[in-house]
């Protein structure tokens, strides 16, 4: 048996006054969640919690994400998320608030036959 790749998609989440970088990261993958229906698993004869799925999210500050509050987002499978830099935090210098924008990258493997 191999892992094998079936689906990518990305998502963009933002967090419009609150800086909170694991509100925009929910939201970045909720949007990646959304625009799909995976039917791969059931057609290949598997149950939709055998899909390993592999979630990085990119924003400004990864430490500030709860990873776990990410995970729970996904209705099953086994999932890692990961967080690393990227995303954006814009400043809003008429407020002096912040708002962050988070990007996810959503992969999800099956692990099948050769």
């Amino acid at each position: 048996m191999t892992l094998k790749r079936f689906a990518t998609e990305f998502g963009m989440g933002v967090d419009l006054r609150g800086q909170d970088h694991t509100k925009a990261a929910i939201r970045a993958v909720k949007d990646a969640l959304h625009r799909n229906s995976l039917t791969v698993a059931h057609a290949l004869g598997k149950d939709p919690s055998e899909m390993v799925v592999r979630c990085t999210i990119g924003v400004a500050e990864p430490d500030a994400v709860d990873t776990a509050a990410v995970a729970a987002v996904f209705p099953y499978g086994d999932i890692t998320v990961e967080a690393e830099k990227g995303g954006l935090d814009q400043g809003k210098p008429e407020t002096g608030g912040v708002t962050s924008v988070a990007v996810a990258a959503v992969q999800v493997w099956l692990d099948i036959a050769d």
